[in-house]
């Protein structure tokens, strides 16, 4: 049995509210239940998280995780519709509102230190219910980690079947027959008569019906949407133009506004001097705000064209100076040992190192920028002491409760309306624009405004992923890898986020520095991993993949060092040292559909490179082949095979894995974000690009589902793309490159 299903036996209750004269059907247990966001409780004492709502209107889904173009919310609403026995066309999805009964568990049960996600011992399933538990407290409605479908398989599951049930008893009640003659089929009850009634009919009947405390569930051999590709309800709205992102809000009366922030991160205005500005046609006002000067116009290219006019005396940036600083201080944290973890250590590393000739190399990652195709932007409307927030955005309660802070009100009096995100990639867990929009709007009584950055803005003020430098030793003994000692240092995203989301500092060690290196399931007789940290040298964020997108390359790329040193074949090196079975399926299967026959010697003109990264508890192993072309190396191919237990949907799954795997080898080419006395120099795409279509190589995606759990799929396809890149330019050319992106290396075609 998995341990998610252990869990949540324990945890969950089922009850029912009305809702607007029909009723609306959740799953939520714990001992001080929060209220339910959408009606309040029958009997006054059994707390709801809504995911279904029945009326006249229909059949409505509640998906309380942001839609980023990851298909999370048609993935959600099979979840419930499954088990309602509803037909997919007929359903509505509507996004949750901001309310603390849509936490994400899963997110922090899985981000605890030193509890990888391969432990499955009653101890770590411990933890995992305390970090559960710390999401509730927490309150952390939050997209991401790659734990949407983890968080939402059994909730929504068993909210489904409980309102199937209420409405088969509540027909049973009404026309007088025994419930277990009763079936239910796309929507309707059928009475043993053959009549058919609509779940609309019976929702009001069903809202008072006694709800089964745990539901018996569909057997996975009668489901009839989880498993299959199924049409997304996204698809159709944004293939027309008509779906809403947030840059898309249209009000009544707006107003436009545009914020130009110190170019030295986190630093202030000495002066400024808006004469210019002002003189500009459609400027309505011009203010400074807690984090720049804010311009409002009658439209956007106004309020941007008004900005570029404002002569700003800026203050120095608290933060190191430039990207040579940011590094030396990575490097004097391993140099002065500023410890943040060491959560593996197995064998006695320093006794065979000492023992044999180690093998030493550095390799370094940039810092990166999310680069969201659509800029930050919210529209926010204070008027009368309460507050509107159209945003797209993957922590709205955070959001909310941040702007009732702003505007100095109750928080139930802010309305968060979450909308279609154009991108994110971990830059929306951030609310510095919401903030900058509410400041703005408070300004403004009575009147919505629109606050949009500049692509300039947007791209030089990202809380970018960390930059990071890997020092690493191994040895190898009689063609086997016996040793490998990873010191790992990173600036710390837990200890730079956590407070600006939550306003409590981090405590204890993050795993994230050390993510994708320290759970690796590799039985190396002699393992060690440190992480460290260097302090608060500069603003940083989760980024996707996090610590696993720079640590896949700086621990993966040096294996692959001491197995071409062991003069071992890298797919049977990988194969002899796996310890996790899951792990070991994954890299057979990509043997096979990447026809591997052993390493390519150099001057043949290809290579080939193969690359395996156990994060986010999903094993994901790639093969990446190139070849010499007078424009220089052409990427030809990548395989790739991830495990992730159950599949929801296999063309959103494979799509989403194409889309990580380009992502992670586009940047591990050309991605970096650099430092000049303390500014970003990367301004814009034409600085900060990605691999173009003529580049993109043919990729050969397989899933497994031989893992017990439902796991996410956004994330675990990056890390191995950099370190099986780097071992196929190795396989081709005998350099070993250690320091990304390859572009400042090695020319690309």
């Amino acid at each position: 049995m998995s341990t998610l299903g252990k869990i949540t036996r324990r945890t969950f209750l089922v009850g029912s509210a009305a809702v607007a004269g029909g009723v609306a059907f959740g799953v939520y247990r714990t001992k001080t239940p929060y209220p339910n966001p959408l009606a309040e409780a029958t009997d006054g004492s059994t707390g709801l998280t809504e995911y279904l709502k029945i009326d006249a209107d229909g059949i409505s889904i509640v998906a309380p995780r942001g839609e980023m173009g990851q298909g999370v919310q048609s993935s959600l609403a099979a979840f419930v519709a499954e088990e309602l026995d509803v037909a997919w066309d007929a359903i509505k999805i509507i996004h949750g509102p901001a309310a603390p009964v849509y936490y994400n568990g899963a997110v922090m049960a899985e981000a605890l230190p030193g509890v990888s996600a391969l432990d499955k011992g009653k101890t770590a399933e411990t933890m995992r219910s305390v970090g559960g538990a710390a999401g509730k407290l927490l309150q952390m409605q939050i997209t991401g980690g790659s734990s949407s479908m983890t968080d939402g398989f059994m909730k929504m599951r068993k909210a489904g079947a409980a309102a199937r049930l209420a409405l088969i008893d509540a027909a049973a009640e009404i026309h007088g027959v025994d419930a277990g003659a009763i079936q239910t089929d796309n929507g309707f009850v059928v009475l043993p008569s053959g009549e058919r009634i609509d779940y609309r009919e019976l929702a009001p009947r069903a809202a008072t019906s006694a709800i089964n405390p745990d539901p018996p569930l569909r057997p996975q051999s009668e489901w009839r949407y989880i498993g299959k590709s199924m049409p997304r309800f996204d698809v159709l709205p944004k293939s027309t133009g008509t779906a809403v992102y947030g840059i898309d809000v249209q009000l009544d009366d707006m107003l436009f506004a545009t914020v130009r922030a110190n170019p030295r991160l986190s630093g202030g205005a000495r002066a400024v001097d808006t004469a210019k500005a002002r003189e500009l046609r459609g400027v309505v006002d011009i203010f400074e705000i807690s984090t720049g000067v804010a311009v409002v116009a009658d439209n956007t290219w106004r309020a941007f064209n008004a900005a570029k006019k404002l002569d700003i005396d800026w203050d120095p940036s608290p933060y190191s100076k430039s990207t040579s600083e940011l590094f030396d201080a990575l490097g004097r944290a391993v140099d002065k040992n500023k410890k943040n973890s060491r959560l593996r250590d197995d064998g006695d590393v320093d006794a065979e190192l000492d023992a044999l000739t180690a093998i030493e190399a550095e390799y370094r990652a940039p810092a990166l920028a999310h680069a969201p195709l659509e800029p930050m932007n919210a529209t926010v409307r204070f008027a009368e002491g309460e507050a509107d927030i159209w945003v797209g955005t993957q922590v709205p309660l955070h959001a909310k409760k941040r702007a009732a802070d702003i505007l100095g009100i109750d928080s139930d009096r802010v309305r968060v309306h979450t909308l279609f995100m154009g991108g994110s990639f971990g830059r929306r867990l951030e609310i510095d624009f919401i903030e900058q929009a509410v400041e703005v709007a408070k300004n403004v009584p009575g009147k919505p405004v629109k606050l949009t950055w500049t692509r300039e803005e947007d791209m030089s003020h990202d809380y970018v992923r960390p930059p990071a430098i890997g020092r690493m030793r191994g040895a190898v003994k009689d063609g086997k890898v016996v040793a490998m000692d990873a010191h790992l240092s990173h600036i710390s995203v837990t200890a730079s986020w956590m407070p600006r989301l939550t306003g409590l500092p981090a405590a204890g060690p993050d795993p994230m520095v050390v993510q994708g290196a320290w759970d690796q399931p590799y039985g190396i007789p002699n393992y060690r991993v440190t992480g460290y940290t260097p302090g608060d040298i500069l603003p940083v964020s989760s980024w996707r993949s996090v610590g696993a997108s720079s640590n896949g390359f700086l621990s993966e790329g040096f294996l692959d060092e001491l197995i071409v040193a062991a003069g071992a074949d890298p797919f049977e090196e990988r194969l002899r040292l796996m310890t996790d079975e899951s792990s070991r399926r994954v890299l057979e299967r990509l043997k096979e559909i990447s026809a591997w026959s052993g390493p390519v010697e150099p001057g043949r003109g290809y290579g080939r490179g193969v690359a395996s990264v156990y994060s986010f508890g999903v094993p994901a192993a790639a093969v990446v082949d190139i070849s010499e072309s007078p424009r220089g190396i052409r990427l030809d191919k990548i395989s790739i095979v991830l495990d992730v237990g159950t599949i929801i949907d296999p063309d959103n799954v494979k799509a989403q894995v194409m889309g990580g795997a380009l992502w992670g080898i586009g940047h591990a080419i050309l991605g970096e974000i650099t430092h000049t006395d303390g500014i970003v120099d990367q301004t814009n795409f034409h600085q900060f690009d990605g691999i173009r279509m003529p580049q993109v190589p043919e990729v050969v995606i397989d899933i497994l589902e031989f893992q017990e759990t439902v796991r996410g799929v956004g994330e675990p396809a990056v890390p191995p793309m950099a370190p099986a890149l780097t071992a196929a330019i190795y396989s081709m050319t005998g350099q070993r490159l250690r320091e990304l992106p390859l572009r400042k290396s090695i020319k690309f075609a």
